[in-house]
């Protein structure tokens, strides 16, 4: 899970650092992947804490 989650991060910033450069960051498309990359981040914020969570 959290190797997939790592790697959705990167590709989401990747994409969006190419849109990022070509358009204007209100551009709808920018806004989507920005709000996609909030979402995946915070799901593995959210994985990695239950994870040390279950470690104690």
């Amino acid at each position: 899970m959290e190797l997939i989650l790592l790697k959705r991060i990167e590709r989401l910033r990747s994409k969006l650092n190419k849109f990022g450069v070509n358009r204007d960051l209100v551009d709808p498309e920018v806004v989507q992947l920005s709000q996609e990359l909030d979402f995946v981040l915070n799901k593995y914020y959210q994985f990695m804490s239950c994870k040390q969570l279950s470690f104690w």
